[in-house]
């Protein structure tokens, strides 16, 4: 089973944190008060220099319900979900019609039927193309999203399967919640939709090998992160406890996963991070003892894109394919945490 290829898609639309900062200063106008000066300082801190944004500043002022922020999601994910599964596709030299499975990963928007059954129509996939969406995974889902994928080529080595995610963050910004997560939010996260194309054993690909992975998850924590949604909409969940939840727990986790693969970290050459924000990766480092230049591309894909939730840990993987890949034979991490609270790992070989 290998990684073929990553690619990605952003939006036309791409902004300073500055420009962010303002122009939701403007959108919350009055009702931030007092308020002003935290969303300055909060932004300041997230690591974050420039995002992508699915719509033009002026077009956020027109949603008035989570019915219209809906609509527009999936408006914006089809088209970037597109381009990104093209880019893919076409850095793999292979096409729609050789794709045997669609995985699809958001947790920003909802609609039945999925985002996938309107990509088969656009992009001429074929009929028999076993689809699964996926919702409520968050931040982990593109490290789990390519375990599920990685399993099901491994029933079926002959095949080609796609994993998507496509996020629009933005549109979950909630005009009546001020509360400090949603400030944070606000700073960290962006908007854009990334794939992989993965291949079963009897296929040949140049991609890292996969080797084994492993789901984590941490019992009574469902309070970490996620959404609380109503009628209004999402509204973001996010502690303070993650980062202790993450020194607390990863290197024990991270260390058992390689022990039962015979390694230990010293034998890992290769960190794929998801770039969750400034305390996540400050947390990962601390716990797993790591210098800042092993996760040197996930800091670098926080200042540029942002927080992509599910597409992140899949734009760092991509980065890590086409600029810095490593030597062949050398042994990679690739993984995410998110809702549930839980931790995602996958061990691959480049």
């Amino acid at each position: 089973m290998k990684i073929a290829s990553v690619g990605s898609k952003f939006p036309a639309h791409r902004y300073s944190q500055r420009e962010i900062t303002d122009a939701l200063s403007a959108y919350w106008g009055e009702e931030l008060g007092s308020k002003t000066a935290l969303l300055e300082r909060l932004h300041s801190r997230t690591g974050v220099k420039w995002r992508y944004l699915a719509f033009p500043f002026e077009r956020y002022h027109e949603f008035k319900t989570w019915g219209e922020t809906n609509r527009a999601w999936f408006e914006a994910a089809e088209e970037l979900g597109a381009g990104a599964i093209e880019s893919a596709l076409a850095r793999a030299n292979l096409s729609a019609r050789d794709v045997d499975a669609l995985y699809f990963v958001s947790i920003t928007g909802i609609a039945s039927p999925s985002l996938d059954a309107r990509l088969i129509n656009r992009m001429d996939f074929r009929p028999d193309l076993k689809r699964t969406p996926i919702f409520g995974l968050g931040c982990v889902a593109g490290a789990v999203g390519l375990s599920r994928v990685a399993d099901y080529v491994k029933a079926y080595p002959a095949q080609v399967a796609v994993l998507l995610s496509a996020e629009i963050c933005s549109l979950t910004i909630r005009r009546d919640d001020l509360s400090p997560a949603n400030l944070i939010a606000t700073g960290i996260f962006g908007d854009g939709a990334a794939a992989a194309v993965i291949t079963g054993s009897e296929r040949a690909a140049k991609g890292p090998e996969i080797i084994s992975h492993r789901s984590v998850f941490y019992p009574g924590t469902e309070k970490i992160m996620g959404w609380d949604i109503s009628d209004k909409g999402f509204a973001i969940v996010l502690s303070q406890q993650l980062p202790a939840l993450i020194k607390e727990n990863l290197a024990g986790d991270v260390d058992a996963f390689l022990g039962s693969n015979g390694l230990t970290r010293r034998d890992i050459g290769s960190w794929v991070f998801h770039p969750g924000g400034p305390k996540v990766l400050e947390a990962v480092e601390f716990a797993l003892n790591l210098h800042e230049r092993e996760l040197q591309l996930s800091w670098e894909s926080l200042s540029r894109i942002g927080n992509l939730s599910s597409a992140s840990v899949l734009c760092v993987l991509e980065d890590t394919m086409m600029q810095h890949r490593p030597r062949a034979g050398t042994m990679g991490l690739i993984a995410a945490m998110g809702p549930g609270f839980c931790s995602e790992m996958m061990l691959v070989r480049w």
